[in-house]
């Protein structure tokens, strides 16, 4: 099967649907690979490096839609170049069908099978294919550097001789991909993050970031089954604006993330937040292409306000990890529908029924709804927490199953001694002992250690493991061929690889800890 990389016409689209090494990939997966001369150029991907890779570069987007059984593209495709494609080709591209149903009867009428890679369902197993959680990665994190650029200042705080710099204050409004991102990205440099998502599922999400999670008085949950933030109520609109009020006057930096699929994103931050914030103050928009969340973004423009605030309506695709992003999300599409060899479209799937917007010449959208939050929107319940009574009578049986566990183990080790204690002699039967015991008493120490306790653990493992060597130097002899020589030679191997053990996981922990 021939698999078509056409170059994008998008003035503005800088990223291409391959990259050298996503090539060699679908080589493996039985595909030929044929690219448009100069497709990977805006993305520093020259077309010698796609031939070392084992593309083959063709000249025409005509002979790329007229020749592939695949073609994979960033874009949604034009009317011209739907016009070049031939029936019963494959596309996968962003495709927004929401927005774009003149686009989808265009190629329903094309007899086009298109794959609209923005319409990835949300659920585990997709999640290797989700260029939207993909590029949002890319966003969130280039959000901060945007922000930490217009601000012009450090963001973390600093005591030096000139004087002590106090960290910055960075505000991240919604929690999906590109918040966490912006999150992880604001507090590995330093600043103070907070947080604000309308979901309480994700609170301990960003919490374990390093952000602080801020929330109204207000019990209304905003998750929904499909994973997006639903619309909240009167009530808890004024309770948020109330807050965003408040934050206004403090934070040095506010990103905003919240968008809603097919729709404008929601307005969070009014005139009188960017009104309220202190000259030099940045707003990074990701939602800028969508309408903004902020009243004042211009999408495409990096602008100040008369009282000093920075705007952020743009940002850098990063088209060259961009590029090897999406190609892998392509790629591993494209192994779950076969791969060359086995490659067949199955409406049966989850993922492949509900991202094939155009199918055997017919409009295959909206998809059925699928549920990816199990606890929101009429999923799962939470379990009720044990009460005292049933956590006591959970505690017993716990010890009653110990102690009979142990005591059968200990019947087993006296029987084992008595058994060898019948036929081996007196001096053996006290070396023996004392590695049985040793066995059992170290098993109950590290089988009733919690994992958090292993480490310190291992500190009383490692010095046993240095008695052990010493020991075994002392029973070691001028001779390689005596048994004692060989036993003691074993117990110093493992013991040393004990010893080496915990010093490359100490090393690995304080690593951790350096910045």
């Amino acid at each position: 099967m021939k698999v078509g990389i056409p170059a994008e016409i998008a003035p503005t689209e800088l990223r291409v649907a391959a990259t050298p090494k996503t090539v060699k990939r679908l080589q493996k997966q039985g595909f030929e690979v044929y690219i448009q001369k100069n497709a990977g150029q805006k993305a520093n991907f020259s077309d010698k490096e796609f031939e070392e890779a084992g593309a083959k570069i063709v000249n025409t987007a005509a002979e790329i839609y007229g020749n592939s059984d695949i073609v994979l593209k960033v874009k949604e495709p034009s009317v011209e170049e739907v016009n070049m494609m031939k029936p019963g080709l494959v596309l996968l591209s962003y495709l927004w069908p929401a927005q774009n149903q003149d686009l989808l009867k265009k190629l329903a009428e094309q007899k086009v099978n298109a794959v609209a890679m923005d319409a990835i369902p949300r659920i585990s197993r997709a999640q290797k294919m989700d260029v939207l959680s993909s590029m949002a990665n890319i966003a969130g994190y280039r959000a901060v550097i945007e922000g930490s650029f217009h601000f012009g200042r450090f963001l973390n705080g600093q005591i030096t001789a000139a004087g002590k710099v106090e960290p910055a204050k960075v505000l991240v409004i919604g929690a999906g991909v590109a918040g966490l991102a912006s999150i992880g990205a604001a507090n590995s440099l330093g600043a103070i993050v907070r947080a604000f998502d309308t979901r309480k599922e994700v609170a301990e999400q960003i919490e374990s970031m390093g952000a602080q999670f801020l929330t109204v008085e207000i019990e209304e949950d905003g998750a929904t089954a499909s994973g997006y933030s639903k619309e909240m109520s009167k009530e808890f609109i004024e309770a948020e604006m109330k807050l965003f009020s408040e934050q206004a006057k403090e934070v040095d930096i506010v990103i905003t993330t919240a968008q809603i699929p097919g729709r404008p994103a929601p307005k969070l931050w009014m005139d009188y937040h960017v009104a309220a914030m202190k000259p030099g103050s940045v707003i990074v928009d990701l939602a800028a292409s969508t309408g903004g969340n902020c009243a004042f973004t211009k999408n495409g423009e990096i602008f100040t306000t008369d009282n000093g605030v920075t705007i952020v309506g743009k940002l850098s695709q990063l088209p060259n990890q961009a590029s090897q992003l999406y190609g892998n999300n392509l790629c591993h599409l494209l192994d779950d529908m076969g791969k060359a060899d086995k490659w067949k479209i199955d409406m049966e799937d989850a993922v492949v029924s509900r991202a094939m917007v155009t199918y055997d010449g017919k409009i295959n959208w909206p998809p059925a709804p699928l549920q990816v939050s199990p606890t929101a929107g009429g999923g799962a319940k939470k379990a009720a927490p044990p009460t005292a009574e049933e956590i006591k009578i959970s505690d017993e049986a716990k010890a009653k199953k110990t102690a009979i566990s142990t005591l059968i183990s200990l019947a087993v080790v006296g029987g084992l001694l008595l058994f060898v204690g019948a036929f081996a002699p007196p001096a053996f039967i006290q070396h023996f002992t004392v590695f049985v015991l040793a066995v059992f008493v170290g098993w109950q120490v590290i089988s009733n250690v919690s994992h958090a306790l292993h480490t310190p653990l291992m500190a009383v493992t490692n010095a046993i493991s240095g008695i052990i060597i010493v020991g075994g130097l002392l029973q070691t002899k001028n001779d390689i061929n005596n048994i004692m020589t060989i036993l003691a030679s074993v117990a110093i191997l493992v013991a040393s690889i004990n010893i080496v053990g915990g010093f490359v996981v100490t090393h690995r922990m304080l690593k951790m800890f350096k910045k």
